[in-house]
């Protein structure tokens, strides 16, 4: 949309934040999609529907169902608890990224770049490129792992495959952002039926999963569960879903002064929270499944999602709970692409002011994850690549405090933020949050150092 047709509609074009003329986030993507200004209240939510279930794909991606499959099988219920509390920190921080993004008109990536010096711009974007990459092992080792269950193709074959990913992403962006979105939400859907179903086939106790949701001190006592809930935290709360998050609520054409901004943060907060709780959902059944059929029967032992593919049917005595499984497994690997792709652009530009090509960029980051699932797959098969899948999720986790902290120190200044700037009760529990998760990290880190 023109500047010039969002004036007719008497909306405010959005300028750039800096008087250099900083890029506006996105470039021509920077409020195209017209939202109303009245109307009913279900008219405007589904016109700010969209950014949310973007970022609620990386909520539910491959690297969550390693994680949520190793709990279950092997601590049942237990962290049914973290997958909750992980869930409430992402709702959080999504919105707090989604407030930075509406309030200043920059992405978390440009605010980086303005407020801090090279030095820690360079940290910071070297930190959110690593993030970039485990997630995107996550992704090529998720959908060669569905390719091979559903079609047989071998586990390096289906990770070069993923390569070609990059003309559907060129493909989707050329449509318009709101095709984009619904590409997202039609596979989101399938994961979802597809969850539900297996949740009918599987049963679980109420009790147990009830009991699931209170905490345990397990969890913290034991190294190998503290292991594997902090790969859920990391797996849930992504670091450059934030990056993201503060970029596309911008695709909104809402009036850019206090007002209809004010409006804005409201509504994209709604989209959010509404997609985290179904990436909720999509985690929570995936343990629960993995808990109620291989903790229940024994088979605690089952961390590889090859494993449960071919578990899951003998022991339900379902033959198509499997299949769905697959099914799911890809829809989540293909949507998982298309967002690591726009953050990937977002955080170079925010950082660099450096612009690639989308089918560029993302077979630049695709290669450096296609090298080391290859390679590891030829050498260790389907047992390395799952321990692959874990630890990325872990590394993930390692990257949060240097997307978190940021953030949180921005929404909370009043000089930048003005009057949309968050209450103080608000900062307090950000503030906790990123301590609890700098807390988590250091933990693990001693763990691993001393054995």
């Amino acid at each position: 949309m023109s500047e010039q047709a969002i004036e007719e509609r008497g909306l405010t074009a959005p300028l750039s934040p800096l008087d250099g003329g900083e890029p506006r986030s996105l470039g021509p993507l920077n409020a195209s999609i017209r939202v109303p200004t009245s109307g009913h209240w279900l008219r405007r939510l589904f016109a700010f529907a969209g950014p949310g279930y973007l970022i609620s794909v990386g909520y539910m991606d491959p690297g969550n169902w390693a994680t949520d499959i190793s709990g279950g099988s092997k601590f049942g219920y237990t962290l049914l608890f973290v997958i909750v509390l992980s869930n409430l920190m992402a709702i959080v921080l999504q919105a707090l990224a989604a407030r930075l993004g509406i309030a200043t008109g920059r992405d978390l990536a440009q605010a980086c770049r303005a407020q801090y010096s090279r030095p820690v711009n360079i940290t910071l974007w070297l930190a959110c490129e690593a993030a970039i990459i485990a997630c995107d092992l996550a992704e090529v080792i998720g959908t060669a792992v569905a390719l091979n269950l559903l079609f047989g193709l071998p586990l390096t074959l289906g990770a070069i495959i993923t390569a070609a990913d990059a003309l559907l992403i060129l493909f989707l962006m050329q449509r318009g952002f709101r095709t984009l979105e619904a590409f997202i939400v039609a596979l989101l859907v399938v994961i979802f039926v597809c969850f539900a179903i297996q949740i009918v086939l599987t049963a679980p106790s109420t009790r147990a999963v009830l009991g699931g949701l209170l905490p345990s001190p397990e969890i913290l006592t034991n190294p190998a569960a503290l292991y594997v809930a902090i790969g859920i935290i990391g797996a849930t709360v992504m670091p450059h879903n934030l990056y993201l998050h503060s970029a596309i609520v911008q695709t909104r054409a809402y009036p850019r002064d206090e007002p209809g901004r004010r409006s804005a943060i409201g509504w994209a907060v709604a989209d959010s929270t509404i997609a985290l709780m179904l990436a909720l959902f999509v985690n929570a059944a995936i343990l629960i499944v993995a808990a109620a059929v291989f903790h229940a029967s024994g088979r605690t032992d089952v961390e590889e999602i090859e494993h449960a593919y071919q578990l899951l049917s003998p022991v339900l005595g379902v033959g198509v709970a499997s299949i769905l499984f697959a099914v799911a497994l890809l829809a989540s690997g293909l949507n998982s692409t298309i967002t690591a792709t726009l953050a990937g652009q977002i955080v170079m530009e925010g950082f660099l002011r450096l612009r690639l090509q989308d089918w560029a960029r993302r077979l630049a980051t695709r290669s450096v994850a296609i090298v080391p699932v290859v390679a590891v797959a030829a050498l260790y098969g389907s047992a390395g690549t799952a321990k692959l899948l874990v630890l990325s999720q872990v590394v993930l986790s390692m990257q949060l405090p240097f997307a978190v902290i940021p953030l949180v120190r921005f929404v909370s200044d009043r000089k930048l933020m003005g009057g949309l700037v968050i209450p103080r009760w608000l900062a307090g529990l950000a503030w906790i949050i990123a301590a609890l998760i700098v807390v988590l990290n250091a933990k693990l880190l001693l763990d691993a150092v001393t054995g």
